[in-house]
């Protein structure tokens, strides 16, 4: 129970992370706040019971961008479209961690891609992060440059940046959260709170419950939302077989591994329910492991710790951008270091990774940097004799991607 209680600290800053980015997606602020409150406490309470580990299940970073970013504000689908993309994409999910296709699929995909999405995605979120603390800004043709320091949101954020980044190379316990709470105390000194409001703290009931059960099918015909759903596959699947493996070893209990790779599928699935983008396995577990979590009972704990975080919600709303960007910040530059998990010399499979890195950010839709990655693979392989190396599933894999640029490109 201690070491829940830890775990919580350590991820709870993702309710108000999550639904600012969710909230970017056209979802009204307080539904994100719910939908991420009531998907944290489901997985909590089905990691806990079903897979009986101590792994936290929260929206995933770098997840709930490519559903705001891709997914709604790229690709053209509502946020009601996006949640029945998640949905859909836990159903798949599940069906894969209840069978032997997670092998498959998992043995089918190289090493250097799989890194290169998470690189890729470590790269978006810190460019979310800049642009969301003002310290980079978009000018005429998309062109980037640096923030004013004229400005007071780049002050906050900055200051709020180096805070946060002390704390956690201090390794200080709940730096996020601390940096959270220091940085909308900066953001008060800027004027950038806007308090008017505190007194009220009543909650809209029909606002709060607007993202539950409103995943909407009416693009579920359309090539847009199957790509949308291929690509949350790949990168569910991948990151949480990943994720998962990692943490029950951390505790030397890998036979643990099959019913809490299902728990996170079935939390997945039911996110889109509620009303978020996909939980996955936080790496914040690991907090949790260290101070002695080894069971269900962790899970469970963060999980009725999540459920009163409800009563927190008008102070979850003065949280400003400033206070959240240096999390997005040091979250992609963490993600960034797998980048030395890449293999460098053979550049057949050194360059499309390198592509997926770059087109990520660069095109700003994590599909796309994706797909040209797993397009350009193939045909490098082919191009040089190797065609052997690349397994049949990648081929249809690439095939997919391939089909799906013609139809939206040419």
């Amino acid at each position: 129970m201690t070491a829940g209680l830890i775990g919580f600290f350590t991820v709870v800053y993702i309710i108000a992370v999550n639904s600012l980015i969710l909230s970017e997606g056209g979802m009204p602020i307080e539904a994100a706040i719910i939908a991420t409150i009531g998907a944290s406490v489901f997985g909590a309470f089905v990691m806990g019971f079903w897979g009986n580990a101590p792994i936290l299940l929260v929206p995933g970073m770098g997840i709930n961008a490519l559903f705001s970013y891709t997914m709604v504000q790229s690709m053209g689908l509502t946020w009601q479209e996006a949640l029945a993309v998640v949905f859909v994409t836990g159903v798949i999910f599940v069906a894969i961690a209840f069978t032997r296709f997670a092998k498959v699929i998992s043995a089918a995909v190289p090493h250097s891609l799989k890194e290169a999405i998470t690189v890729g995605l470590g790269l978006f979120l810190m460019l979310l992060g800049l642009e969301k603390g003002g310290l980079v800004i978009r000018g005429e043709a998309s062109i980037l440059a640096l923030g004013s320091l004229s400005d007071p949101v780049v002050m906050a954020t900055a200051l709020t940046l180096i805070l946060a980044v002390i704390l956690f190379i201090r390794n200080v316990p709940g730096n996020f959260l601390i940096t959270i709470i220091a940085g909308t105390i900066i953001a008060s000194f800027f004027g950038l709170i806007d308090t008017s409001n505190m007194g009220d703290s009543s909650l809209n009931l029909q606002e709060a419950f607007a993202g539950f059960g409103a995943l909407s099918f009416d693009s579920a015909l359309s090539m847009v939302f199957w790509v949308a759903v291929f690509s949350l596959t790949m990168v569910m699947v991948f990151e949480n077989i990943g994720l998962v493996h990692g943490q029950v070893n951390l505790i030397d209990q890998p036979e643990k591994f099959g019913r809490a790779f299902q728990a996170t599928s079935l939390s997945a699935m039911a996110s889109g329910v509620f009303g978020t983008s996909p939980t996955v396995a936080s790496v914040e577990s690991a907090a949790a492991m260290t101070a002695g979590g080894r069971t269900g009972l962790t899970a469970i704990t963060a999980g009725v710790l999540f459920l009163a975080s409800v009563f927190f919600i008008p102070l979850i709303k003065l949280i400003p951008d400033s206070a959240i960007a240096p999390i997005l910040i040091i979250i992609g530059g963490l993600m960034l270091q797998t980048i030395r998990n890449i293999e460098m010399k053979d550049m057949s499979e050194t360059f499309p990774a390198l592509m997926i890195i770059a087109l990520i950010p660069f095109t700003y839709s994590i599909a796309d940097g994706i797909a040209i990655g797993f397009i350009l693979y193939p045909i490098l392989k082919i191009g040089i004799g190797k065609w052997r190396e690349v397994s049949v599933p990648l081929y249809v894999i690439s095939g997919l991607f391939l089909m799906n640029f013609v139809l939206h490109y040419i």
